[in-house]
């Protein structure tokens, strides 16, 4: 088994490997071991695609969840790609701010300059922009902090793949 991962910088860091068995087995050891009754984690299998995320008494805002992506590949081998990170509603939620803070940068970039042109007071117009690019800078440090409170649970979900796979 040959794994690649992405750098640890990444908010939803990756993995990918290449594995000596069918798709199909791959699949069913995840539908064996998930539907146990001893197992905790909650997830969804569609098709080649598996949702695992972190049992419900123990999930927080900052939970992970693991997408795992198996493909067929030649001579009976499957290719496992795998995706940590915050449930979809948390992840949109994130973005939008993202974009919120992008857009109103824009947006008062354009009236410091137009009131610059006109010769008016563009003090506030060009504090908001001095400030709009350190609350992104901020926001991205609290996403590397809500990652890092998430990274337990990460290494959980993470064994109990492995452990899947191994079977």
């Amino acid at each position: 088994m040959t794994t690649k991962t992405n750098s640890n910088i990444h908010l939803r860091p990756r993995f990918k490997m290449e594995i000596v068995d069918n798709q199909d087995n791959l699949i069913s050891k995840f539908k064996e071991n998930l539907n146990k009754g001893d197992c905790k984690y909650c997830s969804k299998i569609v098709d080649g695609h598996i949702i695992i995320d972190v049992p419900k008494d123990e999930n927080h805002f900052w939970s992970p969840q693991l997408n795992i992506e198996i493909e067929q590949n030649e001579n009976n081998k499957s290719i496992v790609k795998g995706l940590f990170g915050p449930k979809p509603t948390v992840w949109t939620l994130f973005m939008f701010f993202h974009f919120a803070v992008a857009v109103a940068f824009i947006g008062f970039a354009v009236v410091a300059y137009v009131q610059w042109t006109l010769k008016t007071d563009y003090s506030t117009a060009l504090t908001v922009v001095v400030i709009l690019p350190v609350i992104w800078i901020l926001m991205y440090f609290i996403g590397r902090w809500g990652k890092s409170t998430g990274n337990k649970q990460m290494d959980e979900l993470y064994q109990f793949m492995m452990k899947t796979l191994e079977k």
